[in-house]
């Protein structure tokens, strides 16, 4: 893992850590795509390429016994990835076709356009995938060039779990990323957000053959790591972030406005986000906005009941243990316990700071996220239809798909 993620993507450049990564598979200096793929599904290992905001990761699943080969496979994608020019010409058609399929997923449409609009000129202001303006001018060297500004010795972790002996695999590391040497010191610096762009603005994404609309609203919040998370973990799961919160028996149960509903904290390195989403009719996109802020209001006014703290407490306590369950999921963890700061004892204490959390510490992480400002609203759905039904949220401003792609 290198913590050099799209936050790191060029201006004009954006979704190149992620193209970066798709296309590491593709060939090294001493073995083409084939060759790759066969040496790892000869002895059933798997292999995950991952980009995020905040970092790059590869993922390697091995049987233990083909570690050490697997270990060579690694480096040899880290280190020495050749990034041939007809594998990049077939990586940006396959992007670009993607960006075409994109444009009829109203929920990705609104997701990209929150991203977009929220943290507007910030890094973290675009899609992990990029746009189809900045993937249209990508060349062989723009993946060569982001691999030799963050891909080096310094800046990289690797996270071994299973039933493997640390000391021989110490020397397997050795051996294999051994020659690794340059590159840079550290990976990405990214400033704070600064808040949330356009406050209180409603963005509506034009889809005018649409039946439905897709809504989101969304706010700051806290940066991961940050003590307040676990006050703040309390309040999501009461107000949206279980199958009986207050947004699922007010939206779904109650009023019948939409099947699905929910809310979450987007905590990156950096800053955060706090979003509420939804879907309904276009016909009851107006009443649903105005449930999903009522109750968004009434949480962050009187904050959580002891009953519900309880209650989520033991929510989020017995869930933990499934993240860490198998090697993958655990390796994962760690990876973002480095990533992030989050301590050694970030495992071990998880559990016993949720139970920690008091009522008035909910109280107040409601208070500071629950939209103390009026939120920036996203609906994707049909503009003319939508308009007399939003103007009363807040100033109207209408986008095209093809504005977010």
């Amino acid at each position: 893992m290198l913590a050099s993620g799209a936050a790191g993507d060029p201006r004009g450049k954006e979704g190149l850590a992620d193209f970066t990564m798709r296309l590491l598979r593709r060939g090294t200096a001493h073995r083409d795509a084939h060759t790759l793929d066969e040496a790892i599904e000869f002895v059933g290992a798997s292999l995950g390429l991952f980009a995020g905001e905040d970092q790059v990761a590869l993922a390697l699943t091995t049987p233990a016994e083909h570690l050490p080969a697997m270990l060579g496979v690694l480096s040899e994608l880290a280190r020495t990835p050749s990034f041939p020019e007809e594998e990049v010409r077939t990586e940006r058609e396959r992007t670009l076709g993607q960006f075409a399929n994109d444009v009829d997923d109203p929920s990705l449409l609104a997701d990209r356009a929150l991203i977009r609009t929220a943290w507007a000129g910030h890094p973290y202001g675009h899609d992990v995938s990029g746009t189809r303006a900045s993937v249209t001018c990508f060349t062989r060297q723009d993946p060569a060039g982001f691999h030799a500004a963050y891909f080096g010795p310094r800046p990289a972790q690797l996270f071994v779990v299973g039933s493997v002996d640390p000391e021989e695999v110490g020397r397997h590391v050795d051996e294999a990323f051994g020659p690794w040497a340059g590159g840079p010191e550290r990976g990405v610096e990214v400033p704070p957000p600064g808040g949330v762009a356009r406050s209180g603005t409603v963005v509506v994404v034009d889809r005018p053959e649409q039946t439905q609309s897709q809504v989101r609203l969304a706010g700051p919040a806290y940066r991961r790591g940050a003590p307040v998370q676990f006050a703040a973990q309390i309040v999501n799961v009461t107000l949206g972030g279980g199958f009986t919160s207050r947004l699922v028996r007010e939206v779904r149960v109650k009023r019948g406005l939409s099947y699905g509903v929910g809310s979450s904290f987007d905590a990156l390195r950096a800053g955060g986000l706090f979003s509420v989403s939804s879907f309904t009719k276009v016909e009851t996109t107006g009443k649903l906005l105005s449930v999903m802020r009522q109750e968004v209001d009434r949480m962050r006014e009187r904050g959580p009941t002891q009953a519900e703290v309880e209650k989520a407490q033991r929510y989020l306590a017995g869930l933990f243990p499934l993240r860490t369950e198998t090697n993958e999921s655990l390796a994962a963890v760690l990876a973002d316990m480095a990533l992030y700061g989050l301590g050694d004892d970030w495992l071990d204490r998880y559990r016993d700071r949720v139970r920690a959390v008091t009522r008035p510490e909910a109280r107040e992480a409601a208070a500071r996220y629950c939209f103390p400002e009026p939120p920036l609203t996203v609906v994707v759905g049909p503009a003319e239809r939508l308009r007399p039904q939003l103007e009363r949220f807040g100033p109207v401003e209408v986008l095209s798909a093809d504005d977010v792609l």
